[in-house]
């Protein structure tokens, strides 16, 4: 898995709440069980007309968007079913990190299982980034893992945000559950020996 340390990105606004994981990824694009090739999918049925066209109202559409690193978005994301796809075409499109005020407990696990960060701020620090980030196609922000911040170049944002010790430890290093199993690889092998295994 790809650690997360610090990034820099550009903030794509999704002024939404309940956004749930089949609007993240529909079921209908389900049907890949690597965890590549689903950027083209993310957020479809907002992204794409009937025909297959790009809608030029949606904000991963509109210039200045299109290369977001940085989602920001309203509380209760990623509800709806268990689906780790969502992550996975997060993760494909280039985007590394979800800010909101909430959410959903088990897309929220997901997350750090595959590489993406997702902050929880509150509901009024949410709304300066979403704010700035409409009126300003391209604004950009810091996030830094280590020091638990995010931040502006102007300085106008600067918030700490909180991570479970532990959740930080491997997304910094880059261990999802098998990446933390074999760090104990040796250990495993020496009691496999001694069993006859």
């Amino acid at each position: 898995m790809q650690p997360f340390v610090k990034l820099t990105g550009v903030v794509a606004p999704l002024d939404r709440a309940n956004v749930d994981t089949d609007q993240i990824i529909p079921a209908v694009y389900l049907k890949r069980i690597e965890r590549t090739g689903f950027q083209d999918f993310l957020f479809a049925a907002w992204r794409y007309r009937e025909d297959g066209s790009p809608n030029p109202d949606f904000m991963l559409n509109v210039p200045g968007y299109q290369q977001a690193g940085i989602l920001v978005a309203g509380r209760n994301f990623g509800c709806g079913s268990s689906r780790e796809h969502a992550p996975w075409a997060l993760n494909d499109y280039g985007i590394r990190c979800v800010i909101a005020p909430s959410f959903a407990d088990i897309f929220y696990n997901n997350c750090f299982q595959n590489g993406l960060l997702p902050v929880a701020l509150p509901e009024e620090a949410v709304r300066q980034i979403m704010d700035l980030a409409k009126a300003h196609p391209g604004y950009r922000l810091n996030v830094d893992l280590e020091a638990q911040r995010i931040w502006d170049d102007q300085e106008v944002v600067s918030v700490a945000f909180q991570v479970d010790p532990f959740r930080r430890y491997c997304l910094l290093h880059g261990l999802d559950d098998i990446g933390l199993t074999l760090q104990h690889e040796d250990k495993i092998a020496a009691y496999e020996a001694r069993r006859g295994g």
